[in-house]
């Protein structure tokens, strides 16, 4: 026969401890007149063939059909009050949890119209805290029969929820903010995912307390892992790689002024190719349609085509990365060598 209780108490501080189960393996025999002492910041849940009989909160108890009736269907009339019933106490932390970190594992896609591919990458990283509002809704949801459960078991299931919550409160905000408005309004991004998060977190007995946003920043993603996340068709991936390419060729020798090609920022990923990455300069002050890319041009035309410097075009001429035929002192490019290079 298992061991007979009269005190059932778990004295611990319960540090990253969530619940504990009492006794750890097996089931408990309790008696009718018996103990249960609950500290602070405790509740102790019991529970019989899998039902909750009752709560207790903090303080000195005494097992008793008067604070357990449920008790006496389980134990019935044909037994005295000092019979043994087997049962279970879970006792639950009731503190806060604080400082519990969630970070972005990859960019956070949002809306950025009028700027580069119309999307903005954004990363960021915070801590949270988190409560147990229902200690019997929690062990019964959560827990079942573990004898112990930590809050490291926990808290990749709740930075999941968090997340999700966050993409969705910057996919609200960024369709009325731009991104530099979005990344000062951090306490208010704070406080939209906490009210987001309120039914997940009680639909589990717990409370979201605080969630704060330590950081948000654009994200360094480059042009290849952009592919990979499936963001970049090929003609957008390979004009960003000749940008790149042209920046490279500007840094070598005969100089330049250099291209920043700044893929992860999430400010629209620059407005390095500008108008090209969708399909053709926008010419002239008009307001015309996208003009067709000449035949032969110049090294300013074709950087005012490519939106960069003259003086990255005559540095990519020069390291021979672009082709072009020299006439007296002057450059001529044709269309398909400029094609070619862009596609390299």
């Amino acid at each position: 026969m298992a061991r007979i209780f009269d005190v059932i108490e778990y004295a611990t501080e319960m540090n990253d401890e969530i619940v504990h189960r009492f006794p750890e393996t097996g089931i408990g025999d309790f008696r009718i007149g018996s103990q249960v002492i609950v500290r602070e910041s405790q509740a102790a849940v019991f529970f019989r063939d899998g039902n909750a009989l009752d709560v207790f909160k903090a303080g000195r108890h005494t097992i008793a059909t008067a604070n357990i009736p449920k008790l006496i269907d389980w134990i019935g009339k044909a037994f005295n009050d000092r019979t043994p019933f087997p049962a279970e106490v879970y006792f639950v932390s009731m503190k806060e949890f604080a400082s519990k970190k969630w970070g972005t594992p990859q960019p956070i896609i949002i809306r950025n119209p009028n700027m580069g591919l119309g999307v903005a990458l954004l990363q960021g990283f915070g801590t949270y805290s988190f409560q147990v509002k229902d200690p019997q809704q929690f062990v019964t949801q959560i827990v079942g029969t573990t004898g112990t459960y930590r809050t490291s078991e926990i808290e990749e299931r709740l930075r999941t929820m968090l997340l999700s919550k966050l993409q969705d409160v910057l996919g609200e905000t960024a369709a009325r903010n731009s991104v530099p408005e979005i990344i000062g309004l951090t306490e208010e991004i704070g406080a939209a995912v906490r009210a987001k998060a309120k039914e997940d977190f009680e639909a589990v007995g717990l409370v979201l307390k605080t969630f704060y946003v330590g950081n948000l920043k654009p994200s360094t993603t480059s042009a290849q892992e952009l592919r990979d996340m499936g963001m970049l068709d090929m003609q957008t991936y390979t004009q960003l790689q000749a940008a790149d390419a042209m920046r490279d060729a500007a840094q070598n020798e005969g100089g330049g002024a250099g291209l920043t090609a700044g893929i992860g920022a999430g400010m629209g990923i620059g407005n390095i190719m500008g108008q090209a990455l969708q399909g053709g300069y926008q010419g002239g002050s008009s307001g015309g349609g996208a003009a067709a890319m000449p035949d032969i041009m110049t090294p300013a035309e074709a950087a005012k085509f490519m939106k960069v410097t003259e003086d990255d075009i005559l540095g990519a001429i020069k390291d021979k990365s672009l082709k072009a035929k020299k006439v007296g002192k002057a450059y001529r490019i044709s269309k398909d060598n400029l094609e070619a290079f862009m596609n390299s």
